[in-house]
């Protein structure tokens, strides 16, 4: 997750996608040797010297300006995300040598959140995708053919991302599963440049590239966008078709920890199967014991 390549393969990809008709430029007769903008168009239509452009492309954006940025930004056609992830690629946090990762936990009280929501799909991810916890119906509804309590064992730990790609039976609770798929893609690669030096996060994206063509694919298209809304089609074993509303709610005092809860419209077809499923899911004697915040 170098910078100064990410900078320069994110600045490539976005220029390739770019038509010169798009933005106003007339094409030659001749065949054109690049997909998309030359670096020389789009530094004149950005404003800034083909010098400093290509300089930003080779990784070296030392010094470069918030004028220089949303510059090419507006030229490049870019999104809200797809501008902040070019700031955080540009102007990376201070390099350190990555610290060994600690495991994380759910705090109790967002564990005894999660305890209390007993009709409500819900977990708690770190900014990774592992889950730290979920309670009984969101295990029941994303994951009820893995162990419960494997949230709370980091050596154990699911994580949403790696098994969309490398677990059969969860990446067949997705409808589409090509538009889930490029959905966290794109917002692993948000998450990697606003911290390039989580060396967790380095080896999930490490062994992913490893054992899944379908992420190698995806991850270098260089696709970048938030998702904290939205619906998800799913198809469950045991109730069938589900449409859902998700949030994504940050928590607060975490390191990048956010709570996700799913809903059905009251009176459909997918509000009564996630009842059936509230009622047919396996109940725990008792909720598993916080784990300590040391």
């Amino acid at each position: 997750m170098g910078a100064p390549s990410e900078l320069g393969d994110f600045l490539k990809s976005r220029r390739a996608a770019v038509r010169p008709q798009d933005v106003g430029l007339a094409t030659a007769p001749e065949r054109r040797r690049v997909a998309g903008l030359r670096r020389e168009e789009l530094a004149l239509l950005a404003g800034v010297s083909i010098t400093h452009y290509t300089r930003l492309e080779q990784g070296r954006a030392a010094g470069v300006s918030d004028s220089v940025l949303d510059a090419i930004a507006r030229t490049l056609r870019l999104t809200e995300d797809e501008t902040a992830h070019l700031r955080d690629l540009a102007r990376p946090t201070v390099r350190r040598r990555p610290a060994v990762p600690r495991a994380e936990h759910a705090s109790p009280s967002a564990r005894q959140l999660l305890a209390a929501m007993t009709d409500v799909p819900a977990l708690v991810l770190d900014r990774r995708g592992d889950v730290l916890a979920w309670n009984r119906l969101g295990h029941a509804l994303l994951a009820g053919h893995l162990p419960r309590e494997a949230a709370g064992t980091p050596a154990d730990r699911p994580n949403l991302v790696r098994m969309l790609f490398l677990d059969e039976r969860y990446r067949e609770r997705y409808a589409d599963w090509k538009e889930e798929a490029h959905l966290a893609v794109a917002s692993l690669r948000l998450v990697a440049g606003r911290h390039p030096d989580d060396r967790a996060l380095a080896e999930l994206i490490g062994r992913l590239s490893i054992q899944s063509d379908e992420f190698t694919a995806l991850w270098a298209r260089h696709p970048v966008r938030t998702c904290v809304s939205g619906r998800k089609s799913l198809r469950h074993p045991a109730v069938g078709a589900l449409e859902l509303s998700f949030e994504s709610l940050d928590l607060p005092g975490s390191e990048g920890q956010r709570l996700i809860a799913y809903t059905a419209e009251p009176g459909t077809p997918s509000d009564a199967a996630l009842r059936l499923l509230a009622a047919t899911a396996a109940a725990p004697a008792a909720e598993p014991a916080p784990f300590p915040l040391g």
